[in-house]
Formats: C-alpha cells, sequence, structure tokens
C-alpha cells in the first residue's frame, strides 16, 4: 500500500522501499513507496530483506530512479541520480516547510549587535503563537470538593440488626427475606461472607464487585461520602436453568482462582468479600431485564447498610481525604473519553444513580442513545457509574474499577496538563448508530477546546469499530489522540485509521487471551502512565514508532521501563 501525501512527512526517516512496479526515470513520490508501517510483517514472512545501505524516505523523495524497480525493491544509493529535479525540490520544499510551521513553540530569536531607529512589523496572525499575558497571571481555580471519610472494617458478623461499630460491620440475619421478593425475576438470594483465607470455594459468574459508599452531604462528586474500606460486596448470577449469566466468557468456578485481586476493579488482597448470589428466571440472562433484576436486589442490600453508613460521624472514620478538582487555568487541556458498552441486554450501565456505585436513580446509557456525557473526575471517583455490563470478564470494567479509575486519577494529579473531563460514550450495536454516537463525540470534542486525548475501552471485538471512529474524530480535527484497549491475540483489531498511531496495550494474559479471569486485562496503573507518557510525546511533536502488526508483550517491557525510569 503506498503511502498518501498527507502522511509522508511522519515517514520521513524511514527505509524507502517501492511498493509497485516502478519505471526508470521515475521521480519518486510518496505514491510510489510502500507504507513503512507494514514492512516488519514483510520481513517476518520472508518478501522483503533490507540492505544496510538502504536510504530512508527524505533522501529518496524527488530523486530520479536509473532502474526500473520491481515491487517491494529497498532503494540504495546506486538505484537513484544524486540531484533533486526541480520539481521535486519544490514538493520537498512545501513538505519542509509545513512541518517547520507546526513547530509553534520554537522561539523567534532577533539579535541586534548596533542600531537605530529600527522598525519591525510581524503579521498579526503570528500572535497566537506568543503566550499571553492573562494566561501566566491566571491562578488555579478550584471547581469542587469531594471530602472521602473511610470507616475501616475488620470483621463482618451476622446479627439482629445492621450496625458499624469498631471496625464491625454486622448484617441483619434475616435481610435475605425481606430483598428477594423485590423483582419478580429475582427467584433466590442467597448472601454469605467470605473471609481473606476462605477463598477456595465455587461461585457463579461475577457480574460485579460494588463498593459500599453513601453520600452524606452534597450531589455525586461534591460534599461529604462515607465509604467502608477494608470490606466490598461482588454479586454473582446464574438462571433456574443453571445458566450462568454472562456473554463472551464466564468466570464460574473456584473465587480464588477467578479473581486478579488487587486489580482496580477488584476485591484487595485483604478485603472481607460480602457474597450477593442471585437466581433470576430462566432464560432472562440475556435480555435486559434479567441481570438488571440482580444489580437492582444487590442495590437494596446496600442500600441498608449506606443508611447506617450515613450516620457515622468524621470522628469515627479511620481516615479522611479531600479530591479537589481544580481547573489548571494556562496548561494543556485533555480530555479522557471512555467507551462502555451500550448494545442493550446485559450491555449497559447505569451513569449518576442517587448513591455512589448505586443503581436508583441513575440513567442508563442505552436509554440516553450512548450520546457522549460528560463527568467531571470527581464525579467518576465518587461513583457516578454502576456497570452493568457483563462482557468478558477479563476486560470487564466493575463499578469499583471506576471509582479507582487509574487513568483518571493520574491525569488530574498531573500538574503540566489541565483534565477538564471525563467523557462517557456508549457501544450501540448498528454501525449506522454507531458512525451517529463517534460524530457527536467528534462535535464534542471539538467544542470543548482540548489540545489533546486518552480514549480507552472495555471489551473488544464489535466495539473496536466505533473506538475506532472514536480516535478518528479527534484525529482528524488535529487533536492529539492516544488509544488504550485490550487487544493481545484474541482481541486483534478489527478496523484502523491512520489516526490510530498511538496504542496502548492492556493484554496481561501469557496466552494474549481473555482468560475468564475477572479483571486480568484491565486497565492498571502501569498502563495509565504508558498512556499518559505516550499523550505528551504527540503532544509535543515527539515521534512515536509505529506498533508491531501483532502482539508482542517485549514492546510492552520495554516501553513500561522507558517510563518507569522517568
Amino acid at each position: 500500500m503506498a503511502i498518501s501525501h498527507e502522511n509522508i512527512e511522519r515517514y520521513f526517516e524511514e527505509p524507502a522501499v517501492v511498493c509497485c512496479l516502478t519505471e526508470a526515470g521515475t521521480i519518486i513520490g510518496p505514491e510510489n513507496l510502500e507504507e513503512p508501517e507494514i514492512l516488519p510483517e514483510l520481513q517476518s514472512g520472508g518478501f522483503l530483506q533490507l540492505p544496510s545501505n538502504v536510504l530512508k524516505i527524505k533522501e529518496v523523495l524527488g530523486k530520479r530512479l536509473k532502474k526500473t524497480l520491481q515491487p517491494l525493491t529497498p532503494v540504495t544509493p546506486d538505484l537513484i541520480e544524486e540531484e533533486l529535479s526541480s520539481a521535486c525540490k519544490v514538493e520537498k520544499q512545501n513538505i519542509v516547510s509545513a512541518f517547520n510551521t507546526s513547530e509553534h513553540n520554537s522561539p523567534i530569536r532577533v539579535s541586534i549587535g548596533e542600531g537605530k531607529n529600527i522598525t519591525f512589523e510581524i503579521p498579526t496572525s503570528l500572535l497566537q503563537f506568543f503566550p499571553q499575558q492573562h494566561q501566566v497571571e491566571e491562578k488555579e481555580k478550584i471547581k469542587r470538593v469531594l471530602t472521602l471519610r473511610e470507616y475501616e472494617i475488620k470483621k463482618v458478623q451476622w446479627a439482629d440488626r445492621i450496625s458499624i461499630q469498631d471496625g464491625v460491620l454486622m448484617l441483619k440475619k434475616d435481610i435475605v427475606n425481606e430483598i428477594s421478593s423485590i423483582d419478580p425475576i429475582v427467584k433466590k438470594v442467597s448472601i454469605d461472607v467470605i473471609e481473606p483465607d476462605k477463598r477456595d470455594i465455587f461461585t457463579n459468574t461475577i457480574l460485579d464487585v460494588i463498593p459500599i459508599a453513601t453520600k452524606v452531604e452534597g450531589k455525586i462528586g461534591e460534599g461529604i461520602t462515607n465509604i467502608l474500606k477494608g470490606v466490598v460486596v461482588i454479586l454473582t448470577g446464574v438462571d433456574e436453568d443453571g445458566v450462568q449469566i454472562h456473554e463472551f466468557g464466564s468466570c464460574e468456578g473456584i473465587l480464588s482462582q477467578k479473581i486478579k485481586f488487587g486489580r482496580p476493579g477488584c476485591p484487595d488482597e485483604d478485603d472481607i468479600i460480602i457474597r450477593v448470589d442471585v437466581v433470576i428466571e430462566r432464560r432472562t440472562g440475556m435480555e435486559r431485564r434479567g441481570p438488571y433484576a440482580a444489580h437492582k436486589v444487590c442495590d437494596v442490600f446496600i442500600q441498608q447498610i449506606r443508611e447506617v453508613l450515613k450516620t457515622k460521624s468524621a470522628s469515627e472514620a479511620s481516615s479522611i481525604k479531600e479530591l479537589v478538582e481544580v481547573d489548571k487555568k494556562g496548561r494543556p487541556r485533555v480530555v479522557i473519553v471512555k467507551e462502555i458498552m451500550g448494545q442493550g441486554a446485559m450491555h449497559d450501565n447505569i451513569i449518576l444513580p442517587n448513591e455512589p456505585c448505586g443503581v436508583l436513580g441513575g440513567r442508563c446509557n442505552v436509554d440516553l442513545g450512548n450520546v457522549p456525557v460528560v463527568l467531571s473526575s470527581n464525579e467518576v471517583l465518587d461513583g457516578a457509574i454502576h456497570a452493568l455490563t457483563c462482557v468478558g470478564p477479563a476486560t470487564k470494567e466493575t463499578t469499583r474499577h471506576y471509582i479507582r479509575e487509574p487513568l483518571v486519577e493520574l491525569l488530574r494529579a498531573d500538574n503540566d496538563l489541565n483534565l477538564v473531563g471525563v467523557v462517557f460514550v456508549g457501544s450501540p450495536q448498528a454501525n449506522q448508530e454507531k458512525l451517529y454516537v463517534s460524530e457527536r463525540l467528534g462535535m464534542l470534542i471539538e467544542a470543548m477546546g482540548v489540545e489533546g486525548a486518552i480514549v480507552t475501552t472495555e471489551g473488544f471485538g464489535n466495539n473496536h469499530i466505533d473506538f475506532a471512529w472514536h480516535i478518528e474524530q479527534i484525529g482528524k480535527r488535529g487533536i492529539p489522540v492516544v488509544g488504550v484497549t485490550f487487544a493481545g491475540v484474541q482481541g486483534s483489531l478489527i478496523v484502523g485509521n491512520k489516526y490510530m498511531d498511538a496504542m496502548v496495550e492492556l493484554n496481561k494474559n501469557e496466552e494474549g487471551i481473555e482468560s475468564e479471569i475477572l479483571a486480568e486485562n484491565t486497565l492498571c496503573p502501569e498502563d495509565a502512565r504508558r498512556a499518559l507518557a505516550m499523550l505528551k510525546t504527540k503532544m509535543s511533536g515527539g515521534k512515536i514508532l509505529p506498533p508491531f502488526s501483532k502482539w508482542d508483550p517485549a514492546v510492552i517491557e520495554k516501553n513500561q521501563s522507558l517510563v518507569d525510569r522517568v
């Protein structure tokens, strides 16, 4: 495949190989040269060998060929004439000029040894490249403050009523009877407490991991939130026929083997687990109402704990921290785009429920048409997203993942950038709807006036179509953009475009597959650091080498090592 004229600048340093039969006398242009990104694959397949004296693309553009070359012939010094043709001198000059004008931050230096009555006239169009005084003088502006009061739980027991006292959470013995009849689709509910050293037990597939948190003051994203630490709820489920509630993989099995403990979306190693296991009406597992009923019942159970947690004072908290969301004026505005499932059935998410990580009061992104919704970083970290998604366990982002989202935490803390928002956008089923949603995302990003973006997605396969379109919609507006997803072997991208030149791989499985282990291949702090480094590199005009066509863990290791040394 030949190189397009608009892409030639990025390939100046790459080897020059003709892509098709090229006659002697041809003046070499981008249309005669093979796309460098596929050269490694051609080499590994034995179709191409690059000699040590192969010329770089910038060295052959505009040169005249001495001989007729067969397709995939590397261009070496003996094959071209030395002098540039006049036509190509113009073309090359145009390319170089365009490249130079992109370096807006290069200084303009005027040195005058001695002079008198000297006048400079500078076009007003150049003023945009000078820092404005008001940008320097503007101070950071606090947008909202969230106080998180954590209460350490060391033991969970059964009692006659719910209480939280001295690190002990007491659960009501007959609570199961009270919540089992909430939804007729739910046929049976079981609740048990699992200590960290008692995890070698069978579990049905894990639908979600849910923190126990409640608002004490204000709305989600601001005010005061009380949250339990050291204990977390997992929701598991099956239907009356014993069919696991899942799609693209189920993680039923031995609990200790089916969770990557310590991942952002999972229980931690020392967490006590409260398991809510739900049996739903037969054949409703693949319908929207089935999984939703399971989540709703679980939420009613958690709400009873929340009502007690609301009464806990600041003096009883084991720790208190403040999340201060700041508008860092004068620094580059960036945005995170998180693609979430929205194909209906069990692929849905709830946005902005009444309670952190809750269900009631929220809006399903499917009902909202999957259009982009902007949240503040404080809202995300205060439990604004409840995950209903049942995609492959290894790539699934649970409710706990969002409240501990590593990329959001990292970008909001970075003093070089100004994180202006987190956009959640659903992934519809039909391509026509995907395109509609992607185009709306592009318009939103344009209106936000950002200078950089990172796009992430959970899952793989069908939703990679919109993932690629989202990146295209942002990239074609001249905004540097980085993509973050699981691909590995099983999830290799089925689509792509020229703006997907900076990608972060989330796979951590040795075989590169959906392992059916909860959250094994989800976004972790180390992935967030690579994504941020890549975004900064791209925003500053640095070069990012093209990815290999196949998953190679050595590349990720090397990149991680480079990033961690900075």
